[in-house]
């Protein structure tokens, strides 16, 4: 079976050692009459959602090759091709939201201001967990604009340049997290895109897949089931096999919560057990990238009641979200609320609205009115009392 014009052109492009962005500079050298093609288009030719048409004889010319094998690639049909899998690049952004200014006036950027930049991220991440939505969306926001402008507008290495992508992917993953949990879901959705194509250019495959899959998390969550599980599923082949486990573990974690929500109860329960399985081969000596330093075996443990939640299979539920709340750092107030609501919904589930009372009122004390999330949840739970509204416990909460 012959190559698609798409197939050759990253055959080609990967035996050079070129970035999908360094391909799209050489085309803009090549063909200085032209309006340049971004990283955008070409990682759409490779994919085969665009047709490089116009520029077959300048990527023979980059690329080195006699342009008849070019024509030749072009004329494949698409039947002879195997059907196709969603990938992280088919959720991209439509324009170029990175690419650089012509003319960059900016100041010189270093390693040592990209470490910076990636220490008040890490900060970012740590106030996130005892800061939330509504209170910490505008220092986020603020960040992320500033690291892009930096990007965009000052003169770097293509060394630094790459590292300054990865922050800011890393960057947009946790803005995007916050703009979610303040209910800013369209401005998330946005803030995801635009660290997707940071990862992406940076080659990060781990990185992009946790920026994807954080917004398959929120498509999951808001109606958007079909759609979340073929990002979730496109996050996790982001990441590869070769991913740390850690990263694996989370990513399967989010399919099997896109197939809980997309009602898909046999491809969730797999999904669970492959997480496990992937964290078990963690250890002390295994790396992992910094933004998965929360990532551990009781956070599994929560997802797997979540899902057994959702599911109506509230005798797996109750005990292990219990063991998890048991043991849970109480400083980090919005989590215990939302593991209450779920331990709350699964003890009605399970017919006892006396105890799904006490721990709803647990729940509502802890406030968190800056997340939406937390907000959404109480009214989940809440809605499932009612039907328990003539038991005594259930009537005082519901009249509190």
């Amino acid at each position: 079976m012959r190559e698609t014009v798409g197939e050759l052109v990253r055959r080609l492009r990967l035996a050079r050692g070129w970035s999908q962005r360094r391909l799209a500079e050489a085309l803009a050298d090549a063909a200085p009459g032209r309006v340049p093609p971004t990283r955008n288009d070409v990682s759409r030719w490779e994919i085969g959602t665009r047709s490089p048409r116009e520029w077959l004889p300048f990527l023979a010319l980059v690329l080195e090759v006699p342009r008849e094998l070019m024509e030749a690639a072009k004329t494949v049909p698409l039947a002879e091709s195997a059907p196709r899998v969603l990938t992280v690049a088919d959720f991209l952004p439509a324009g170029d939201p990175l690419s650089l200014l012509s003319a960059r006036t900016g100041r010189r950027i270093g390693a040592g201001q990209v470490a910076d930049l990636a220490q008040r991220v890490h900060g970012l991440r740590l106030a996130d967990d005892v800061v939330y939505g509504k209170d910490l969306i505008g220092p986020a926001l603020r960040e992320l604009r500033a690291a892009v402008t930096l990007y965009r507008e000052g003169t770097h290495t293509e060394e630094v340049g790459s590292e300054l992508l990865r922050v800011i992917g890393e960057l947009s993953q946790i803005a995007g997290w916050v703009a979610s949990d303040a209910g800013e879901h369209a401005e998330a959705e946005r803030i995801y895109r635009l660290g997707m194509s940071a990862a992406r250019a940076a080659g990060d495959g781990v990185l992009s897949g946790n920026v994807a899959g954080s917004l398959a998390y929120q498509w999951s969550n808001t109606g958007r089931a079909t759609d979340a599980v073929h990002l979730a599923r496109a996050a996790l082949d982001s990441a590869g096999p070769d991913a740390p486990p850690k990263a694996r573990a989370l990513y399967l974690d989010r399919v099997a919560w896109a197939h809980t929500r997309a009602g898909q109860d046999r491809p969730a329960m797999t999904a669970l057990g492959e997480a496990g399985e992937a964290l078990a081969q963690d250890s002390a000596g295994t790396e992992s990238p910094s933004y998965l330093y929360w990532m551990d075996a009781g956070e599994l443990q929560v997802m797997e009641a979540r899902v057994y939640t959702e599911l109506h299979r509230p005798l797996r539920a109750v005990p292990l979200l219990t063991d998890v709340l048991g043991r849970y750092d109480a400083s980090h107030a919005r989590e215990l609320a939302l593991y209450l609501s779920w331990l709350a919904v699964a003890y009605a589930d399970a017919n006892e609205p006396e105890a799904a009372a006490g721990t709803a009122g647990r729940m509502l004390a802890l406030g968190q009115s800056g997340s939406e999330r937390t907000t959404e949840r109480a009214r989940i739970m809440m809605d499932r009392l009612r039907a328990f509204r003539s038991v005594p416990e259930v009537a005082e909460l519901l009249a509190s």
